[in-house]
């Protein structure tokens, strides 16, 4: 079922989670016991991270640096259509531009449309630390616009080969990332506006925001989002603080400003453990007071802890 029919049918705020795909080496069935452990909460979908190729400069026994490349967390596909078919719930695989050709993104998606996968989440993602900006593969999509544009053409039956005849539509829900504090490489939040208005335009049909720590932003990116003409549902991205060191962490990786009362409760905590408690108390607070301004869904990023998750969908709902 796709996510905006599921979004637009439910009466109520509804949750979702994001989930890491393994570690390459690793078994499965840790990702299974997180899911288990969440299906008490009833996640309507839940979405599952891309990873690209990575490259590592590693020493030869002759003392010759050798240029590696790797891929820490492979096989989102399989990951996805396994998830999806043993527990019945709609999966979300993000779909990048970074470190993939046009050509590898359509056979992802046909892969997808065979396994039963309705929903994808497009996004540029982010460039390769030892490069000063991002740059695309090779006949890449450059940005997650274009990445849209070549969905929706799919959805209308036109693949890359022109010669193709008869070509059958790959009907996806198509959602994007929006950023209630702009993206870091924007010059302003406005021009951030305009590339997302831009992706609606495309054929997108709802946003996931970047994690937030002050509901207020949110409000004022939704209100931003309606004046520029843009109507589809806009759902929140919730990150609760875990560690202590996310303090600095967060703010220097993704861009954004914790609140002062946040900062200053971190700033006390003696240990990791402290900071998870107030990290928790501070995305209950936030998740009751979106649900209660009837946001149309919640999306929890994971990172592969639950114990704060659960207690926080436990206050909740």
């Amino acid at each position: 079922m796709k996510i905006i029919d599921i979004i637009n049918n439910s009466e109520k705020t509804l949750f979702s989670f994001e989930l890491l795909p393994p570690l390459k080496g690793t078994s499965g069935n840790k990702l299974y016991d997180t899911i288990d452990s969440l299906l008490e909460f009833n996640p309507k979908y839940i979405n599952f991270t891309t990873h690209r190729d990575e490259y590592e400069f590693r020493t030869r026994k002759d003392g010759l640096i050798e240029k590696h490349v790797v891929r820490k967390r492979p096989g989102t596909v399989a990951i996805a259509a396994s998830i999806q078919h043993k527990y019945g719930i709609p999966v979300i695989p993000h779909i990048l531009c970074g470190g993939f050709t046009r050509s590898e993104t359509e056979h992802v998606l046909i892969d997808l449309n065979f396994l039963g996968i309705e929903n994808v989440l497009a996004l540029r993602g982010d460039g390769l630390k030892t490069e000063p900006a991002f740059t695309p593969a090779p006949d890449g999509n450059k940005n997650a616009s274009e990445l849209v544009e070549q969905i929706v053409n799919l959805k209308n039956g036109k693949y890359l080969d022109p010669d193709l005849k008869n070509t059958a539509p790959l009907d996806f829900c198509i959602g994007v990332a929006g950023y209630p504090e702009k993206h870091f490489e924007s010059p302003n939040l406005d021009t951030d506006m305009k590339y997302l208005k831009q992706k609606i335009d495309a054929g997108a049909d709802y946003i996931v925001t970047q994690m937030f720590f002050d509901n207020q932003k949110y409000y004022d990116f939704v209100d931003k989002c309606r004046e520029m003409g843009i109507t589809v549902p806009i759902i929140p991205g919730i990150k609760p603080i875990a560690v202590a060191n996310q303090l600095t962490v967060l703010p220097k990786i993704f861009h954004i400003d914790l609140p002062v009362e946040l900062a200053n409760e971190l700033a006390k905590c003696k240990n990791n453990d402290d900071a998870k408690k107030v990290g928790t108390e501070w995305a209950i607070y936030q998740t009751k007071d979106l649900v209660a301004h009837g946001a149309p869904s919640l999306h929890i990023y994971t990172y592969g802890i639950t114990d704060n998750v659960k207690e926080i969908m436990k206050a909740v709902l």
